[in-house]
């Protein structure tokens, strides 16, 4: 009896844990962001190298490839902004599919590239200019959740009825350009896509601002989904289905959308956007609200899309 009692409290401890890692979180955004990354800007040598241990994650969830070239869909980023001489640069998304043999699927992405240091004419800090930066907030965090959720539902014993694609997003900082690219180029129909969430900065959490649920009015079905759901986190629920990040794209091909964004801060596109300062007890419970969001989403068959503007 005392070995039963033991066993039933440990049962318990081990349901009562976090779905996502604060630890797995840590370790992707002090990767992504360190100094040896360089900034992650497109066409570089640290960009690729974040492409690969994005993959190399894709690979031990075990995860489809879903891309052109195994994860990989390839493409060309033209610099816009300012005159360099390599203004057209190898760039790619890297995709993954947990298939559940199910008609409609859900995306959820994020962009892994950064500005570099800050010579293409998107840093914030002209004085700095030729410094890394290392886009912690912008968008390791973003990346970190990406994996975690595709940790938690490559893990999950349930089968789903939907089938999840995860996208890492190339050369987003140059213009939507990776996300751009996917939604011209699909590598599943548009039309079986249920619908798509973007996280791009969710690592630096204000209570005072809350944070930004952007999309919310691109789907009558977002209210139901959203009924009830309660979370540490404050959050704002946005009707627009726009917002400056690679949900956009989905958007405009008629497909309902929401972007998860903890807002602006003074080391936005600067060289201080470090991996010390992002919340990741926050971090952690923004992606715990994310799965309660996409779980409800999946109690709905059919979600009406909306145009906000």
């Amino acid at each position: 009896m005392k070995n039963y009692f033991i066993y039933l409290f440990l049962l318990t401890c081990f349901l009562g844990q976090s779905q996502i890692s604060e630890q797995n979180l840590q370790k992707h955004i002090y990767y992504l962001s360190s100094d040896k990354m360089k900034g992650r800007q497109t066409g570089s040598k640290e960009n690729l190298k974040a492409a690969k241990y994005i993959e190399k994650q894709f690979k031990k969830y075990k995860l489809l490839p879903k891309g052109e070239k195994g994860y990989r869909q390839e493409f060309h980023a033209k610099i816009s902004r300012v005159v360099v001489a390599d203004s057209i640069r190898k760039a790619k998304n890297i995709i993954g599919y947990l298939d559940n043999k199910a008609q409609k699927t859900i995306v959820i992405g994020a962009h892994y590239d950064h500005i570099g240091h800050g010579e293409l004419g998107n840093s914030r800090d002209t004085l700095h200019i030729g410094e890394i930066h290392n886009g912690a907030d912008d968008n390791a965090s973003g990346v970190a959740g990406l994996l975690e959720l595709a940790k938690h539902y490559s893990q999950n014993k349930d089968i789903e009825p939907f089938n999840i694609l995860f996208i890492a997003f190339g050369a987003e900082e140059l213009g939507l350009l990776g996300s751009k690219h996917f939604t011209e180029n699909p590598t599943i129909p548009l039309e079986t896509i249920h619908w798509m969430l973007n996280m791009d900065m969710i690592g630096k959490y204000n209570p005072d601002n809350g944070l930004a649920v952007i999309g919310y009015g691109t789907s009558s079905s977002f209210a139901e989904i959203f009924e009830g759901i309660s979370s540490p986190i404050r959050f704002n629920l946005s009707k627009d289905g726009r917002g400056g990040s690679d949900q956009t794209s989905f958007y405009d091909k008629a497909i309902p959308v929401l972007f998860f964004h903890t807002g602006g801060h003074p080391d936005y596109h600067k060289p201080g956007d470090d991996a010390h300062k992002i919340n990741f007890d926050a971090l952690r419970s923004i992606l715990e609200l994310e799965i309660k969001v996409i779980d409800n989403s999946m109690k709905i068959p059919n979600m009406e899309f909306i145009w906000t503007n």
